[in-house]
């Protein structure tokens, strides 16, 4: 999905029906307008229409579909379960022992399920993105799809409330995976507002006007909106971060309310409250936004297209380019190889985490907190160090990569040994401060596009729920597969020359501007 392509002709006098649009071009006879994109349309992104889209972030902050609906269903999952070195069925599952059930035809470990109902979610994203990804960018549907997911996911928070006994596990299934792809497809889509409402802000139109006027650069007015983006960003974060430590605070409130530390049976119905809560935050932070955004018209689509075939043209014409940006394909391999590492880490971790604290919804919602704070501090020192010493992006991110090896490398050393290699509680907290302040600026690096890379995070569950099992049931296994294509996957990032990767960019940018990109698809 890009940034936010210029509308063409038709679409800009739609919305431009009395403006009086100049003439002038530029060397490459474009016209001047065209380079600025949106800068010079009506519809205006006001402070209230802003908020909105920071406030909805505040919901959609991943606690009922990424965070608590994975531990529940772990948590379903583990007290079903039965101890293998028993008969089938006659032994519960208990701490320091292995826990296993039958799942798509073998008798599996309780956490290699969870990572491949992980894989199979993230599977079915990839192809629902394919299907309806580019309606990010063209035609008017994003608003309305930003909507459908909001509404599944908060629908799929609720049903959590059903489903809080170990014989509803297999219905767990279903929620799982459908909490974690409208979560998921919701942030997409919401995401994909973004560039529009940085370009319709009153200063980066009074900006573009400048140009027109020929008071200022295009390159001048590329940068100034470049910080008005990033402005957006950090504030759209920082805000996000500050709202889930309020939620996340007030569910320390209501899991004291219900006693979840009283029995297992009241710390299993306490995920579900939360989960329905978080649920019911979100729906509450996104009414705004769903009413007061400006339906921003995208792209008309290319000639010889449709809604349903833009997706697969647009993805073969994206990866028949990247094959010509010899730099950037490089950059592409190393960041979908390392992101499948990420995501896969933090699941295996996220398993090893859940059982090490004994499922406890109260200590889980502890962890949590920490980890909002430490990852705010993290990127903002990120963010503070590269501007004050002017490191380069490529250093930068050579050295997170190196803490995310180190997370990989620590949980290799509990293959052999239970001293090391999140089994332990104080490894668990440790964990949570390291991966906000050191890992976390990973999405600094990427921002909107780290969103999309999510959704190609299938190989590493597949990959690591096999080895779980093939292993004999070592959940600390899969680590050593994960440091391997984390290896693997720096050494595309080593061989890119970032100078002639921007120049690869620009003549692509260039090309594209005249619509080619479709013609020969």
């Amino acid at each position: 999905m890009s940034d936010s392509p210029d509308l063409d002709k038709k679409n800009r006098d739609a919305v431009n029906e009395t403006d009086t649009v100049p003439t002038l071009t530029d060397v490459e006879d474009r016209p001047v307008t065209q380079k600025l994109g949106l800068g010079m349309r009506k519809l205006t992104t006001t402070r209230v229409e802003l908020w909105a889209f920071y406030i909805y972030y505040i919901g959609n902050n991943g606690l009922s579909g990424f965070n608590f609906g994975p531990s529940q269903f772990q948590n379903l999952l583990f007290r079903a379960g039965y101890d293998p070195s028993q008969p089938p069925g006659t032994a519960p599952c208990s701490a320091g022992t292995d826990c296993v059930l039958p799942y798509l035809g073998h008798v599996r470990d309780v956490n290699s399920i969870v990572l491949l109902t992980n894989g199979i979610s993230f599977a079915l994203q990839a192809i629902v993105l394919l299907l309806i990804g580019a309606w990010a960018d063209y035609g008017t549907w994003r608003p309305n799809i930003t909507i459908f997911f909001t509404i599944l996911a908060v629908a799929v928070s609720f049903a959590w409330l059903g489903v809080d006994h170990p014989d509803q596990w297999r219905a767990g299934i279903a929620l799982y995976i459908l909490g974690l792809i409208a979560y998921q497809c919701a942030l997409t889509f919401w995401t994909a507002a973004f560039p529009g409402l940085a370009r319709d802000l009153p200063e980066v139109k009074d900006s573009a006007k400048e140009v027109i006027e020929g008071n200022k650069s295009l390159e001048e007015h590329a940068h100034f909106e470049s910080i008005q983006r990033n402005r957006i960003s950090n504030v759209s974060f920082a805000i996000s971060s500050a709202g889930e430590i309020i939620i996340l605070a007030i569910m320390v409130g209501i899991l004291k309310g219900v006693k979840s530390d009283a029995s297992d049976d009241n710390n299993t119905k306490a995920f579900s409250y939360l989960i329905a809560f978080s649920g019911g935050c979100w729906l509450l932070c996104a009414l705004p936004w769903f009413y007061l955004e400006k339906k921003r018209p995208g792209l008309s689509l290319p000639p010889g297209t449709s809604l349903l075939t833009i997706g697969f043209k647009q993805t073969y014409v994206a990866f028949r380019e990247c094959m010509r940006l010899k730099q950037t394909f490089l950059y592409l391999i190393f960041f979908f190889l390392m992101g499948d590492v990420l995501n896969t880490t933090v699941t295996v971790i996220g398993t090893l985490q859940n059982s090490v604290v004994s499922y406890s919804t109260l200590e889980l919602t502890e962890l949590l907190i920490v980890g909002i704070v430490t990852q705010g501090l993290g990127i903002y020192l990120f963010w503070l160090v590269q501007k004050r010493f002017q490191i380069s992006t490529k250093a930068m991110l050579s050295f997170n990569v190196f803490w995310i090896l180190i997370l990989t490398c620590w949980g290799l050393i509990g293959i052999h040994t239970d001293r090391f290699g999140f089994k332990h509680v104080w490894e668990i907290w440790l964990y949570q401060a390291f991966y906000g302040l050191m890992v976390c600026p990973w999405f600094l690096f990427f921002a909107l596009f780290s969103v999309v890379g999510k959704t190609s995070a299938f190989i590493g569950p597949f990959v690591s729920s096999a080895i779980i099992t093939a292993s004999g049931n070592n959940d600390n296994m899969p680590f050593a597969f994960l440091f391997g294509l984390g290896m693997f996957s720096t050494v595309f990032l080593y061989f890119v020359d970032v100078k002639k990767s921007r120049e690869e960019c620009e003549a692509f940018v260039r090309a594209e501007a005249k619509q080619r990109a479709f013609e020969d698809a």
